[in-house]
């Protein structure tokens, strides 16, 4: 065999080594070494309690993990091929500081389980935070909500201006899609606060671990059940950035509404100076550059979600590097992203204001309250709906033309009337008035849903228990994280004692 030969047969290859196993190396070193260091230590505890190893070597190793953490600089370390990956360079070490007894830290476990158990902790929490986010924004919108409760504003279908309503009772409507997006999420972390370790390769292990305690040690929920689905069902991946994409998506569509009420044409929505860029040419132009970053930060981590499901398409069920490492750190910057744009939200949207004088004005050129006028006919002088809206749209079409606010069309209203009952209106022109009035159409609108005070209050009432489900199940998982915590300290340090 020729030398050339030989080096072909001797792994890593050196671009295999600097295209894969160097950045795989440094990513571990970013986002999984303190994990790696507390699993190790929970394994170990596990297996000096099952009697799976002796006490005198449970503490020689608890030792020996100790020293070599306090000794090595994380940072520092660089990939030399030596090692496929960290995880084997902490055992090596183990192996030169013990001997062969260094090797038996890995009895009963193998990289795959350890890998998913990497995985989970690194996006429960990266998920943790990202939902705490989520609920200080649901908070600040519920607020906001309260705030503008009968703050007027003109709501738009299909692009064009259609009927009045409250900045309060829009507000809610994106709080309770917030509110659902922050319990889609809370499932997906449910499902993904599970723990592998034990399961293996595939199989768990004739040794008789403990898989109840190692979940407890590392601060889960529960183990996982099925070994093989521990090491090769990605679920738990797939969920919670569905869980996560789609909130960003859903916050993409109000950031689209927050940009073109803000357009000079429709000009509702004001956004304060402080959240303002003026032109560098144009001194008349107030550009509220942050909703623009918003819109393509939630696009942009909707995207990286996207990637993580989408790479996993059409993969084997088992245990693979497509699910795995590569996959796994390019989606942590989803959680980057979406959790700029969550933060960027929560201050935007509270401090903006809604210019009363566009309102009022928008909603006389559209009339936008004219349903309110059919309704009245129909209730106040026994039209059937039909009779109603056409006079209603009679009504509509004259003041339009003449560019007149509806509040002003009383005479048109009776020339239409007339046109289609062939008789008076009794509707005398202050009646009218009030009819048309967007006041009078957003209170009798107080059936549950509703813009009117009654109907809103409930609704915020719904929102805040709704809020504090979602705060308490954090806590919880929040607690038993600590919980899990101290007592694998406390485990860690009786091993150390003589």
């Amino acid at each position: 065999m020729t030398a050339a030969m030989t080096d072909l047969e001797r792994f890593p290859h050196p671009v295999y080594a600097r295209t894969v196993l160097e950045p795989l190396f440094e990513a571990v070193k970013a986002h999984h070494a303190a994990d790696m260091a507390a699993i190790d230590r929970a394994h170990l505890v596990m297996l000096g309690e099952t009697g799976i190893l002796t006490r005198d070597r449970t503490r020689a190793i608890a030792r020996a993990l100790r020293d070599i953490a306090a000794e090595t600089d994380i940072a520092a370390l660089r990939y030399g091929g030596a090692h496929e990956d960290y995880f084997f360079l902490v055992e090596a070490e183990l192996v030169r500081r013990l001997g062969d007894l260094g090797g038996m830290l890995h009895t009963a476990r193998s990289r795959n389980d350890i890998d998913h158990t990497l995985f989970r902790l690194a996006l429960l929490r990266r998920g943790q935070a990202l939902a705490a986010q989520l609920r200080a924004l649901a908070l600040a919108l519920i607020g906001k909500a309260e705030a503008e409760r009968d703050t007027l504003i003109v709501a738009y279908t299909h692009g064009q201006p259609a009927q009045p309503t409250t900045f309060g009772h829009y507000l809610a409507a994106a709080v309770e899609v917030l509110l659902r997006d922050g319990a889609r999420l809370e499932a997906a972390l449910d499902e993904v606060d599970r723990c592998p370790m034990g399961a293996a390769a595939i199989t768990t292990s004739g040794f008789p671990v403990d898989r109840a305690r190692m979940a407890e040690l590392l601060g889960f929920r529960a183990p996982t059940l099925n070994s093989y689905a521990s090491i090769a069902a990605v679920d738990y991946t797939t969920a919670l950035y569905g869980a996560m994409r789609l909130t960003f998506l859903h916050l993409g569509r109000l950031v689209q509404d927050m940009a073109f009420w803000s357009a000079f044409e429709v000009g509702q929505l004001r956004v304060p100076g402080s959240l303002v860029q003026i032109s560098s040419i144009m001194p008349q132009k107030r550009n509220p550059v942050p909703i623009e970053h918003l819109r393509h930060l939630l696009s942009v981590a909707a995207g990286r979600c996207e990637t993580v499901i989408g790479t996993m398409h059409n993969t084997p069920f088992t245990d693979m590097n497509d699910s795995e490492g590569e996959v796994q750190q390019a989606g942590y910057g989803a959680f980057e992203s979406g959790g700029r744009a969550l933060d960027l939200l929560a201050a935007v949207l509270p401090a903006c204001s809604i210019d009363a004088g566009r309102v009022r004005a928008n909603a006389d050129a559209a009339c936008i309250t004219i349903t309110e006028l059919a309704d009245t006919l129909v209730r106040d002088a026994g039209l059937s709906f039909r009779q109603a809206h056409a006079i209603a749209a009679r009504t509509a079409r004259a003041v339009i033309a003449a560019r007149a606010p509806l509040a002003e069309g009383h005479a048109a209203f009776a020339a239409a009337f007339r046109a289609e009952t062939g008789r008076a209106p009794a509707l005398d022109e202050a009646a009218f008035r009030a009819a048309v009035a967007p006041e009078t159409f957003v209170a009798r609108r107080d059936r549950p849903g509703g813009p009117a005070p009654a109907a809103l209050e409930a609704a915020f009432a719904a929102y805040r228990d709704a809020w504090q489900g979602l705060s308490a199940a954090a806590g919880l998982r929040d607690a038993r994280a600590a919980r899990g915590r101290a007592a694998l300290e406390a485990a860690f340090a009786a091993l150390l004692e003589d």
